[in-house]
């Protein structure tokens, strides 16, 4: 007989599934290996840094680019880029 263990751990969510208008923290830019992608580094240097308070200001109509507020700046993103943005 076999139990199924219950997960009770958080899901992890990218600025990618934010919805507009919602603000989130920041917890991590990358998947966590010791490699950083190009254009996660990039996000870094732009101001996406563990800790930031960032919103979804507004999607374009086809889903892309998507433009977020960080430390009073509006920059847009991929949706490849905001999947690299975990928040809580």
């Amino acid at each position: 007989m076999t139990e199924k263990l219950n997960n009770t751990s958080p899901e992890v969510k990218s600025a990618a599934d934010m919805q507009e208008g919602e603000s989130s923290t920041i917890t991590s830019v990358g998947d966590g290996s010791t490699e950083i992608d190009c254009h996660c580094l990039r996000l870094m240097e732009l101001g996406f840094t563990p800790g930031q308070e960032i919103k979804l200001v507004a999607r374009s109509p086809f889903k892309e680019p998507i433009a977020f507020s960080v430390r009073g700046t509006v920059i847009a993103l991929r949706s490849n880029e905001a999947q690299c943005i975990k928040i809580q």
